[in-house]
């Protein structure tokens, strides 16, 4: 079977369209294509999108680089002319949206200078760029230019997937044989006895197709409820004068957005202010290559990135009116493949369906031969009635429903459930799963890389060291008593300037008038801090002038200003990683806050007191500055000469409940490794804190792994637990080595990464913190962890394992079931000249081993699942046990109803009119209990408990009830429909007897040893 799936595999990331394609070729030889897939992409449509998408793509990249022909043709008088409307002018505009719209979309910056730059176009959309847009005008400048919101694809309709049920292949033919046989049946066996056989199976059909069309419905809901949540999207803009949090879809044309790096630039816009503003427009125009947006280059287009620096700009244009809107649009047409669990269930479904056809040929043309044959020794052969084309109706029927129970419908079905299952269970424990191949891919993982800040640790941080004026100072209490009382007015001073002169965050009033602060948790932490000292924030601005900033990214690993003080001197302030910032300075501030030269000596008890922070588990930062005398480097900041101001260490406490999550990966066979930018003994302390640093494991810093020859990457690389001061490419060659060299199946943790895009796209599967993470890390991963907590991540993980052995299960159930039907009806056709089971019965029985795998693919984990190793990458789906299993039940099931079938009669000494027709509801009874009780044996495939959480599952236990009471009704009550006649108790207990020796079958096939796949 394996090697009959080697060309159904597909990758759950980036899979080509070649092998897309070709696993649609092939189950599509089988099943109705339109159907199959009308829950995933589109091929078709996906390739429309992507030209549409190139098209806007290449219209993105002429406004970019063509900007001088666009002049001369604005020049030549080619330019639209955009007319204020009479309600424009009511509404106080004084340009037209499209007009304002244009100029952002062609990058004209002839055309926003004529209308007196971005402080011109505030002007006449009537705001300021200083207090932003006033909140009672939002709904005037929605009516008027528009709602930041994108064109969504409409949602499936219930009668429209009723309908394409309808036309499924297999479904069809049964139907018109149900109608022929009421056709014959009427005028043979008169009314209303011939429409019974008919009637059953279009209310067979009936059923499937319902609870097809409910199924498929009710997941087309939950993809919709996913999207609006996946759209959750805050950025901070200044309204009313006051700075807060908004989400992007409440954005109009005027406010003042706030960009820092990691956000996505929500509508199109005008830059207003800022520092090394670097933007990756790649989404949009397809070129990697970032650009810098400043006074020159003043254009912001939605949908691109902040990949360094701060800044502000002026929305002008939203929604659909942007670029971005345009190509969200066309993205709409596209779709979700199918996973590679579905392909490959789906493939399955495809060779069986191929065998069932063969077999239900065979069966139709045994019957007829042998019909004829008797015919024709009873010299009857050319003597024919409407009862002779009714049983030859009746064979059909047989053969078609032989069919039907041969094509496994519930497999891609169950698969989807069982994902769909997941994912809503996920979302309640609040993972937020963004892809269907993430539940599955989860399960699998053998590899967590994660970092440390707002993942491992709460990212609340807090100041609770400080080393100035060679003091060690604990800050965990009264900040202000206890640095005041230990050094000078004068250090205190320059202490204050460097924390709020060389800062990215900000101090905003609420509307109970307490502080509160926008920012990064480390400058938070900091400028808190700086609060608590006593000073004020916004008197120290007004006094002080930036003149120029570099902010932090994870390559500087620092953040420097310029600043023009109120005396007129000018003094740059640097901050950031402790070993870069002391490496920069040859002077310290002496107890008296004056300059002095600092010696080697005094560098290495620095780096004491460095070292000796980060072993407490605080990472640390060093300050300092310098006066800039010469005039001539003004507009450059200094990158040596500094002056040490003190050592800030800051602790970010790690999450409850982290170390017994990475104690359950590591008895699940999971390894974590700890990828973080602090140095080498903050990151060892906090990894044993949360234990993930053992005894056999490595600790090691970026530059040294960077060095390492290839061979000795691959020497070291399994035994890494924590990598130290390291760089995002470090990540990606970690993962990149993992995945290709070990086969590891690699999950990426990130809280408030920013670069961590390359090694999300390497991974298998990327995880985000909601809160902690940055915009670019959540567009970028598949799974969002809502509550930020360590052990969701392991929920998850539980999760995914579930969704696997689930699948496994129901695979084994309905696998012999298949064989049972098929090997049944085929050798009795053969022998006797006539199935056991009517084309009725084996609707039911098709029906409620579907519904019977339905319950089994969403069964909840239990605890056992982390107990095992994780399923390694290449492993096959159907294990030995699971084909021991089938094996085993099969030969059971058909030895029981063959001998049934064969000498039921005279063993159970069954005589009268009605002995055949007692007969064969007892085999259709037994065979109904045989699987009920292997439903129940699915349950596990290896272990001999297979009651263990049965209780617990409300789904399972319904199923089986349901099972057991409609198979009561068909038996007793629904005689001339079903082709049944009432059982006596005896022969009932001896139907549900028969089934329940499947369970001591089970317990004997587990002791038969297999293989176990490595």
């Amino acid at each position: 079977m394996e090697l009959l799936l080697k060309e159904f595999e597909v990758e759950h990331k980036n899979s080509s369209e070649e092998a897309l394609r070709r696993w649609r070729y092939a189950v599509s030889v089988v099943t109705n294509p339109g159907c199959r897939f009308r829950l995933v992409a589109d091929l078709v449509k996906r390739s429309e999108a992507e030209k549409k998408s190139s098209k806007v793509q290449e219209t993105i990249q002429a406004a970019l680089y063509c900007k001088k022909e666009a002049l001369q043709f604005i020049a030549a008088g080619g330019q639209p002319e955009h007319k204020l409307l009479e309600e424009d002018t009511e509404a106080s505009l004084g340009i037209h949206p499209d007009e304002l719209a244009s100029i952002v979309d062609k990058q004209d910056i002839e055309s926003l200078k004529i209308h007196g730059g971005v402080e011109g176009i505030a002007r006449k959309i009537h705001v300021s760029l200083n207090g932003g847009v006033n909140t009672k005008d939002l709904p005037t400048r929605q009516k008027n230019y528009g709602f930041n919101c994108f064109t969504e694809k409409p949602s499936k309709k219930f009668l429209m997937l009723v309908w394409k049920s309808l036309q499924d292949f297999p479904l069809i033919i049964p139907v018109l044989s149900a109608m022929v046989s009421i056709g014959l049946g009427i005028p043979t066996e008169g009314w209303p006895k011939g429409i019974y056989d008919g009637l059953g199976g279009i209310v067979g059909m009936f059923l499937v197709i319902m609870v097809t069309a409910i199924c498929e419905y009710k997941q087309s809901l939950q993809f919709m409820d996913l999207d609006r949540e996946k759209k959750k999207i805050f950025i901070q803009v200044t309204r009313d004068g006051k700075r807060e949090k908004v989400c992007i879809y409440d954005l109009v044309v005027g406010d003042i957005v706030h960009l820092s790096i990691g956000d996505q630039v929500p509508a199109d816009g005008i830059y207003i202010s800022g520092y090394s503003l670097l933007i990756d427009k790649s989404s949009l125009s397809g070129e990697n290559e970032p650009a810098n947006v400043n006074e020159e280059n003043p254009f912001l287009l939605s949908g691109s990135k902040v990949q360094d620096g701060l800044g502000k700009m002026l929305v002008t244009t939203v929604g659909m009116r942007t670029k971005w809107g345009k190509l969200m649009e066309t993205l709409n047409d596209g779709g979700e493949d199918k996973t590679p669990l579905q392909v490959k269930l789906n493939s399955v479904a495809s060779i069986i369906g191929k065998i069932g056809r063969t077999f239900s040929v065979l069966t139709f043309l045994v019957l007829i031969v042998r019909y004829l044959v008797v015919k024709a020794l009873n010299y009857e052969f050319t003597k024919w009635s409407s009862s002779d084309a009714l049983t030859i109706v009746i064979y059909f029927a047989t053969a078609v429903s032989i069919l039907d129970t041969a094509i496994p419908e519930a497999f891609p079905l169950a698969v989807t459930l069982s994902l769909d299952f997941a994912m809503r269970k996920l979302k309640e424990e609040r993972a937020l799963v963004r892809h269907l191949s993430a539940c599955e891919i989860m399960g699998s993982a053998s590899f967590i890389c994660t970092d440390k800040s707002g993942t491992l640790t709460t990212n609340n941080m807090v100041v609770d060291k400080v080393w100035i004026s060679e003091k060690s100072i604990d800050v965990k209490g009264n900040a202000s008593e206890a640095l005041k009382s230990e050094i000078s007015e004068r250090v205190l001073g320059i202490l204050l300037q460097a924390i709020f002169q060389n800062t990215g965050s900000e101090v905003v009033n609420d509307d109970n008038g307490k502080n509160s602060i926008l920012g990064t948790p480390t400058e938070s932490a900091l400028l808190k801090f700086g609060l608590l000292l006593g000073d004020d924030f916004d008197a120290q601005h007004r006094e002080f002038k930036i003149l120029k900033v570099k902010p932090f990214n994870s390559v500087r690993k620092k953040m420097s200003v310029l600043a023009a003080l109120p005396d007129g001197r000018v003094r740059a302030f640097c901050k950031g990683e402790s070993e870069i910032i002391l490496r920069m300075c040859d002077k310290i501030v002496d107890c008296n806050g004056e300059p002095v030269f600092l010696p080697e000596e005094q560098v290495k008890k620095i780096t004491d007191v460095i070292n000796g922070f980060a072993s407490g588990a605080l990472r640390t930062l060093c300050l300092a500055f310098k006066d800039v005398a010469d005039t001539s480097i003004m507009n450059s900041i200094p990158d040596s000469g500094y002056t040490l101001i003190a050592v800030v260490g800051i602790k970010d406490p790690v999450r409850s409940g982290v170390k017994e999550a990475v104690l359950t990966c590591l008895a699940a066979g999971i390894t974590v490794c700890m990828v973080t930018e602090d140095n080498i003994y903050t990151a060892k302390a906090i990894a044993r804190e949360c234990g993930i640093l053992t005894k056999d494991g490595v600790a090691i810093e970026g530059p040294e792994f960077r060095s390492m020859s290839p061979e000795e990457m691959k020497d070291i690389i399994p035994r890494i637990q924590v990598m130290a001061w390291s760089l995002p490419s470090d990540k990606h060659t970690l993962v990149t080595h993992l995945r290709k060299t070990f086969g590891e199946v690699v999950a990426v943790v990130t809280g408030d990464g920013t670069n961590d895009a390359p090694a999300f796209h390497e991974s298998d599967i990327g995880l985000a913190m909601d809160i902690a993470g940055t915009q670019v890390a959540k567009d970028c991963a598949e799974v969002i962890i809502l509550d930020e907590n360590f052990m969701t991540i392991v929920n998850v993980i539980r999760w995914g394992r579930a969704v696997y052995i689930n699948n496994q299960n129901f695979l084994q159930f309905q696998l012999t079931v298949i064989v049972v039907a098929l090997v049944l009806h085929f050798a009795s056709a053969c022998i006797s000249g006539s199935t056991p089971l009517t084309a009725v019965q084996l609707l039911w029985v098709n029906f409620m081993d579907a519904v019977g795998a339905l319950a089994l693919a969403t069964e909840p984990p239990n605890e056992e699942l982390m107990k095992r190793p994780p399923v390694r990458r290449g492993v096959s789906f159907i294990t030995k046990a699971m084909w021991r299993n089938i094996i085993g039940h099969s030969v059971y099931q058909l030895a029981v109803l063959a001998i049934l079938n064969v000498d039921g009669k005279r063993l159970l000494n069954l005589i009268g009119s009605d002995a055949s027709d007692v007969l064969n509801t007892l085999i259709f009874n037994s065979l109904v209990f045989c699987q009920v009780f292997n439903n129940i044996n699915s349950r596990e495939i290896e272990k001999i408990n297979i009651f263990r959480g049965m209780f617990d599952s409300w789904i399972f236990l319904g199923v089986m009830v349901g099972t057991v009471a409609f198979q009561v009704i068909m038996v007793e009550f629904l005689g001339d429909f079903a082709s049944t006649v009432p059982l006596s108790w005896q022969l009932w207990l001896l139907s549900v007897l028969l089934g329940s020796v499947s369970l001591l079958v089970a317990v004997i096939l587990k002791c038969i040893p297999v293989e176990r796949c490595s």
